[in-house]
């Protein structure tokens, strides 16, 4: 069975915080402004690539017995017709966080991101901090990929997949990891979840790599718990 929920792996945070409170970012006028240059526009493109959609087939729902694991990665390039330097000047984290907020306004329309603190939500990370966390809970769905396929494991395989859609050696990689209230990409049910986004500046594309881990005895609890009430309530107390 998958691990408990997130006994995160120790990951020191960085000295000096791209998204602290110190470079007074406004996140509601930044996602207002998004807002309005997301609608009607080509701001963000979505990229279709096969070698993500192989790994979404396989992750789209894999069901491991007592849990299922569930997987989407998503790439979208930036067009040169919007430039953050319009509204944050100079600063390359304020244009990052730009960015960030630009895909997950365009992945979830209908959710509001602008009361968040981004120094809360966003951590910087690298391949080996992602590699650690995906090993120790993808445990279960590494070995589903062996079988099922044999010639590469499910790791190397979203590797060369990234590889080819934002260059990784080139990528910053960033975890989104809010409370589970303001969390888009957590299901009902959840075990675990986590949402990473590997961004090339340079290039100007990012790909979002989300994944959970959804219990399967929920359902079965809850219509456990509904026969105990029936049942009860048929005894004359």
């Amino acid at each position: 069975f998958p691990p408990d929920p997130k006994p995160r792996i120790s990951i020191q945070p960085l000295s000096s915080n791209p998204f602290s409170d110190s470079a007074a970012i406004s996140l509601r006028s930044l996602c207002q402004f998004v807002a309005k240059k997301l609608v009607g526009s080509e701001i963000m493109k979505f990229l279709e690539y096969t070698p993500l959609e192989r790994i979404n087939g396989f992750l789209h729902h894999l069901n491991l017995g007592e849990c299922t694991i569930k997987g989407s990665l998503e790439a979208y390039s930036y067009t040169d017709s919007f430039s953050p330097a319009e509204y944050l000047l100079s600063r390359s984290s304020r244009k990052t966080l730009i960015y960030l907020v630009l895909t997950l306004s365009r992945m979830y329309p209908d959710c509001d991101f602008s009361a968040m603190k981004a120094h809360q939500f966003f951590t910087e990370e690298t391949w080996e901090t992602f590699k650690q966390i995906f090993d120790n809970y993808m445990i279960g769905a590494s070995k589903e990929w062996v079988e099922e396929n044999g010639d590469t494991s499910l790791l190397e395989a979203l590797y060369r997949a990234l590889d080819e859609v934002v260059n990784l050696p080139e990528c910053e990689i960033y975890s989104y990891d809010p409370d589970s209230d303001a969390d888009p990409f957590l299901e009902k049910g959840a075990i675990w979840s986590f949402s990473f986004f590997f961004y090339n500046r340079k290039l100007k594309r990012v790909v979002t790599f989300c994944f959970c881990c959804v219990s399967n005895l929920m359902g079965i609890d809850n219509l456990s718990n509904e026969e105990d009430g029936e049942i009860f309530d048929d005894m004359d107390m």
